[in-house]
């Protein structure tokens, strides 16, 4: 029964988790992959593309944009528009995600008509200001919702001027944006940024666009400088989408907080902007093993395993500037670590992650909730949680309409003393629709009450 048609999961505790897992492609990488195909000129090819729902909101759009997608098993094939979308119809529906509406932003404001990007009600909650500022500096018309705040957010598009911009908050999603854009300005658009993602620059020279990259040299915005020259055209590519290591990093923790237990993920993306989980598991005394195989696309890919100690420390106390640093390396991560640490002993201080609070669900608020339901101590924070580790009850708790929390919950029943329910677990499917078998092959004990229903 596909986690689309469940609401609930319970998750039983049994042995530890052992084995392989292979997760669906990195979401990041595929909407990205999709946008760069829907631009370039000719036909491109995604090898095991992340299957997600967040993913297909971007194809549809694409599709309301005049891009031809062919879908397959395994693979999408988009016709590409050469820099020139057709004026959609009606509102471009950006579902849940945020990538899709923040990522779009970028290219619609240059083209010569309105657009409107929207979603549903939880993204139409989430911030869309950090993209007004500056595509409004290029040139671009865009307004919001709560004093231009939120969705949905109206584009009126045209002829775009180059920047050179410091992304204040260290958002790949803002950098991307510019970088999108400033493909259509005649000039150079450079942005200047911390450490955060860097998929769309390494994505864009493989479409043939020359990214510059060099220290940022700003005082505000400490990290690196890129720059693409415009205007340029995208020439059509094949690639491979390495897997989601943000998906992977449930089963990693849960391994890590458990003694002998070991899981090792295949195929994964090792980009260095997004393995500061790894780091913070070993930090806390998990043995973790990386090994690169291959590089698509700009992208190192490789295996990871990780092994749980015999006792799980908590994070090493680290001031909040080392937190700030870190923190864009492993976000999304954020609940992952948070199981780990209600299992590790001692108190584990997260930091400088007040970006969670504007995430599919306020998760720093959900975390601390959901643990306390667990019977796990925290104190929550403006920009994190401090986790006071030891035991794990059972019990019930609220995904909050968020995909990781749903998966965090769900792995931290595999740890816990008594069965934990997942209200809410649907929400999974936005990312990672093969959650519960890849969590059965690992040796979990997991029920979907409406499967069992449905089977009577």
């Amino acid at each position: 029964m596909p986690l689309t048609a469940s609401s609930r999961i319970v998750v039983h505790p049994g042995p530890s988790l052992s084995g392989t897992v292979s997760p669906p492609g990195d979401k990041s990488i595929t909407h990205r992959a999709y946008i760069l195909a829907a631009l370039a000129d000719g036909n491109t090819t995604v090898e095991e593309p992340n299957p997600g729902a967040d993913c297909d909101s971007t194809l549809a759009c694409l599709e309301a944009l005049g891009a031809e997608v062919r879908r397959e098993p395994g693979r999408v094939t988009i016709r590409g528009c050469g820099m020139r979308f057709s004026k959609p119809e009606g509102l471009l529906d950006c579902g849940n995600s945020g990538t899709t509406l923040r990522l779009l932003a970028g290219p619609l404001a240059a083209q010569p008509f309105r657009s409107t990007l929207a979603g549903d009600a939880s993204l139409n909650r989430r911030p869309v200001d950090r993209v007004i500022e500056p595509l409004r500096m290029m040139g671009a018309r865009l307004t919001a919702q709560g004093g231009d705040r939120v969705p949905p957010l109206q584009i009126e598009g045209g002829p775009l001027q180059p920047i050179d911009y410091d992304v204040r908050t260290n958002s790949a999603q803002v950098a991307s944006c510019i970088l999108l854009a400033g493909l259509f300005a005649p000039g150079t658009t450079t942005i200047r940024i911390g450490m955060a993602r860097d998929h769309t620059q390494n994505m864009l020279s493989a479409f043939g666009v020359a990214v510059e990259v060099h220290d940022a040299g700003s005082a505000s915005a400490e990290g690196r400088a890129f720059a693409v020259t415009g205007p340029a055209g995208l020439r059509a590519t094949s690639l491979r989408v390495p897997g989601d290591v943000s998906s992977a990093a449930f089963f990693l923790a849960a391994a890590a907080a458990t003694p002998g237990a070991t899981v090792t993920a295949e195929n994964m993306g090792l980009n260095p902007t997004r393995t500061g989980l790894l780091h913070a598991l070993q930090s806390m005394g998990a043995e973790v093993q990386i090994q690169k195989t291959a590089t698509e696309a700009g992208e190192p890919i490789g295996t990871i395993t990780v092994q749980g100690p015999a006792t799980l420390r908590a994070l090493p106390d680290a001031p909040l500037e080392s937190w700030s640093r870190a923190m864009p390396s492993m976000i999304d991560e954020i609940p992952a670590l948070a199981i780990a640490a209600a299992r590790a002993r001692g108190t584990s201080r997260i930091r400088g992650a007040r970006e969670l609070r504007v995430k599919e669900s306020d998760r720093i608020a959900a975390l601390a909730t959901n643990l306390r339901r667990l019977g796990v101590e925290v104190d929550e924070h403006d920009d994190g949680l401090s986790i006071h580790g030891g035991r794990l009850r059972g019990g019930t708790v609220d995904a909050a309409g968020d995909h990781r929390i749903a998966m965090a919950f769900a792995v931290a029943g595999t740890l816990a003393e008594g069965p934990v329910t997942v209200t809410g677990a649907r929400e999974i499917a936005t990312s990672y629709p093969g959650f519960v078998d890849a969590l059965r092959s690992l040796g979990a004990e997991v029920d979907l009450p409406e499967e069992d229903a449905l089977a009577r």
